[in-house]
Order: C-alpha cells, then sequence, then structure tokens
C-alpha cells in the first residue's frame, strides 16, 4: 500500500531556481532541469487534473492519449529508459503515471546532476519514499550517480550508507566537499559496493573502513571491502601511506586511475603491488615523482597487467619500460606520452616481447624515430591505435613501414610531426579504416 504522506518537492527544490520557469526548466541550462524535478516525490495526483501540461489524462475516453492504451508492463519499459528528474516528472501527469514511475524496478539507478540542486535533500527524500514497502532500506537501489553536484556534503553520502546496503556502485567525482569519514561509512555499510568514482574530490586522502567496522570484522569475514573499480583522479593530497591503507583494504581491486596524484612516489606503488595482486589497469598519469623504480614495482603484476598509462611521468626512461616490457608481456595498452627519456630501444624492447599491443602512445618523445617504428611495426601487428604526436625525429618513411605490417590500423595521431602528404596518403591507401589526425593542410 502506497502512503500519501511523502513530502512535497517545494521542500526541496525552490521555485526560484534559476532556469526553472512554469514547471519547466530553460533550454539553455542543464543543472536547472535536474533541479525542477530532481526529487519529485509526493502524493498521487488527484483523478482530475487541470494543469495544461498534464491535461490529456482528463480528457474524454474518447480522446484518450494513444500512450495511454499502452499496457503497464509496456510504460514501465519506456520509463526504464528516462534519467531520475525525467522519471519524477513522469510521477506528476497521473495517478497510473504516479504508481508506474514508482515500480521498484525502475529504481536500481539514481542518477542525479547539477551544480544548484540541493542534493543531500533530494537523496534523503527519494530514499525514504523508497523505503515505505522495506522500512528503513531500499533493496533495490544499486547504482547511485552524483557527479558534479558540488552541493552534495557528508550528509548526502551517510544517507546513502545507512539506506543503501545493496549498493554496488557509487559515483561523485567533482563532489569536492565531501571527506574521508564519509566515504569510510559507505565502504563499511555496503559490503557489496564494486566501483567507486571519486575523482576530483580533494578532501579525499583514503579509502578504509570505520573503526567500528574495523573493530567487528573477524577473520571469518574474508576480504574487508570487495571494491574492484577505483578512480581517484586529481585527490591531490593522496599520499603513499594513503595509498598504503587503500591497497591493504581494497585487495580486490582490478581497476585503479591516480591520474595528476602528484604526492605519490615509487614507494607508494611498492605497496601496491604488494597487495593488490589482481590489477589489472592502471594509470599514474602525471605522477611526477614516479621514475624506473616504480615501474619495476608495476611489473611485479606480470602478465595479469593489461592496461597502463604513465603519460608525462617525466622520471620514466628505457629502464623501466624494459621492466614492463619484459614481465607483463599480455600488455594491450601503454600510454607513456611525454616520458622523454624514452628511445628506440625501449620501443624496441617493448615490441619484441609485447606483441599483443594494441593501443601505444608515445607522442612527444623525441627520442623516437623511424628505427623503433620499424621494429614496432615487426613485432605488433594487431595494433589498433598509434599516437605518435610531436614526435620530432619521425619521418614518412616509418609511416609508411607501420601502414604496410599493421593493416588493422584504426587511429594514428601524427600531429605536429614533419610527414609528407605522399606517406599520409600511402598509410589511407594500405589501412583502409584509419583516422588520421594530422596537421599537414595539404591532406584531406
Amino acid at each position: 500500500m502506497r502512503t500519501l504522506s511523502t513530502p512535497s518537492p517545494a521542500l526541496i527544490c525552490p521555485p526560484n531556481l534559476p532556469g526553472f520557469q512554469n514547471g519547466r526548466g530553460s533550454s539553455t541550462s542543464s543543472s536547472s532541469i535536474t533541479g525542477e524535478t530532481v526529487a519529485m516525490v509526493h502524493s498521487p495526483p488527484p483523478t482530475r487534473l487541470t494543469h495544461p501540461l498534464i491535461r490529456l489524462a482528463s480528457r474524454p475516453q474518447k480522446e484518450q492519449a494513444s500512450i495511454d492504451r499502452l499496457p503497464d508492463h509496456s510504460m514501465v519499459q519506456i520509463f526504464s529508459f528516462l534519467p531520475t528528474n525525467q522519471l519524477c516528472r513522469c510521477a506528476r501527469v497521473c495517478r497510473r503515471w504516479y504508481n508506474l514511475a514508482w515500480d521498484p524496478r525502475l529504481w536500481r539507478t539514481i542518477r542525479l546532476t547539477g551544480e544548484t540542486i540541493n542534493v543531500d535533500r533530494a537523496l534523503k527524500v527519494l530514499t525514504r519514499r523508497l523505503c515505505q514497502d522495506t522500512p528503513n532500506v531500499c533493496l533495490m537501489l544499486e547504482t547511485v550517480t552524483v557527479s558534479g553536484c558540488r552541493r552534495l556534503t557528508d550528509r548526502g553520502l551517510y544517507t546513502i550508507a545507512q539506506c543503501c546496503p545493496e549498493l554496488r556502485r557509487l559515483e561523485v567525482s567533482g563532489c569536492y566537499n565531501i571527506s574521508n569519514e564519509a566515504v569510510f561509512d559507505v565502504v563499511s555499510l555496503c559490503p557489496n559496493l564494486e566501483h567507486l568514482d571519486v575523482s576530483g574530490c580533494s578532501k579525499v586522502t583514503c579509502i578504509s573502513l570505520t573503526r567500528e567496522a574495523s573493530i567487528k570484522l573477524s577473520p571469518l569475514h574474508g576480504k574487508q571491502i570487495s571494491i574492484r573499480y577505483l578512480d581517484m583522479t586529481d585527490c591531490f593530497v593522496l599520499e603513499d601511506e594513503g595509498l598504503h591503507t587503500i591497497a591493504a583494504h581494497c585487495t580486490q581491486l582490478t581497476h585503479l586511475y591516480l591520474r595528476r596524484c602528484v604526492r605519490l612516489t615509487d614507494e607508494g606503488l611498492r605497496y601496491l603491488v604488494i597487495y593488490c595482486t589482481s590489477i589489472k589497469e592502471l594509470s599514474v598519469s602525471d605522477c611526477r615523482f614516479v621514475s624506473d623504480f616504480g615501474l619495476r614495482e608495476i611489473a611485479k603484476l606480470e602478465s595479469r597487467l593489461r592496461y597502463l598509462s604513465i603519460a608525462h611521468c617525466g622520471r620514466v626512461t628505457d629502464v623501466g619500460i624494459r621492466y614492463v616490457a619484459k614481465y607483463c608481456s599480455k600488455l594491450r595498452y601503454l600510454n607513456a606520452r611525454g616520458c622523454e627519456g624514452i628511445t628506440d630501444h625501449g620501443v624496441e624492447y617493448l615490441a619484441k616481447n609485447c606483441t599483443k599491443l594494441k593501443s601505444l602512445d608515445i607522442g612527444k618523445c623525441p627520442l623516437v624515430s623511424d628505427t623503433g617504428l620499424e621494429c614496432l611495426a615487426l613485432n605488433c601487428f594487431n595494433l589498433k591505435r598509434l599516437s605518435l604526436k610531436s614526435c620530432e625525429s619521425i619521418t614518412g618513411q616509418g609511416l609508411q613501414i607501420v601502414a604496410a605490417n599493421c593493416f588493422d590500423l584504426q587511429t594514428l595521431n601524427v600531429q605536429d610531426c614533419e610527414v609528407s602528404v605522399e606517406a599520409l596518403r600511402f598509410v589511407k591507401r594500405h589501412c583502409k579504416r584509419c583516422v588520421i589526425e594530422h596537421t599537414n593542410p595539404a591532406f584531406f
């Protein structure tokens, strides 16, 4: 039985929100569109409605709209493609739509966006409405995405932690007001959480259990935190000790992104490899203190590692590349853009050991020349993406060798390279599906 005592939307979204007029969001403001009905939880509309937006619902039977003739299961299927705010708008149309819009099958995901939303209040009201049939918990809710909602605070995350024990995916990127304590609550009270995106959350320096959860934990529970995917891009204050704690608690990690975590060093990577032996994808791009010693630690992941990004790690040289190439033979993707210490020798060793490589970015590596490209072309036949942007030593001869051997090439970036039009046309003839990014005005 559905209750009629749920709160008014006016308590969540004030009517004078920018871009909010007459029940419609301005077409030029995406955040206001979401703000309109972000948590439109209310009593079912009366049988007779006079609002111009929903007048179709009160037409006589002979003028019934075509959509009203659809059976309930078809309507639910249509509603399943709507974002949270639009689904809440549909609940305002008529009593039938209200009941259909709150079908539990439609609420496995909550997705909110916008900088002006009172997202803490929205989450509180939504979860309270979803808890009506199962008091205090939302058993159906598995995904919450509130990326870019800058007004999200620890209070909103605490609501999620308390009400969503079945949560599997949480995305709060760009929500810079949340802190470690709120994240600890979520990972402690949501044991099934597998995907966590806290990129851009500058106050987050660690991922761990709360003290209470740690005390209750016994060896019989097995792994402490089940997170497999963790994105901490732009968490600028993350340090080696924080990464040590993350690795010790999140031992099931398979995907880890630490882009622009500028305080990390080789020591942090050593901790990571000790505890997280199943990592398949790792990014330490723009971590300026990562060097060849760090790559030596990463190489201990061996054949499990498939994706590695070390872009703009200026301390990396051929020595580090040799470690990775020797032990990570199943590597599919490598981004080494801006690693100016890499030469043809490093590319050669990589090509001969990682023959299944599909994507390689060695842009802004001025010491890589046609010699390295030739070795790459003769060993990595499955190459699909290659970026050579600003590689000053590359010429058309090297590109022709690549095109003659890598027929499946789909993307080639030669911007700011001294490459002739004839060489580009040669690539196009041999690699029919290849998209060439270039800066030569004579080639089109």
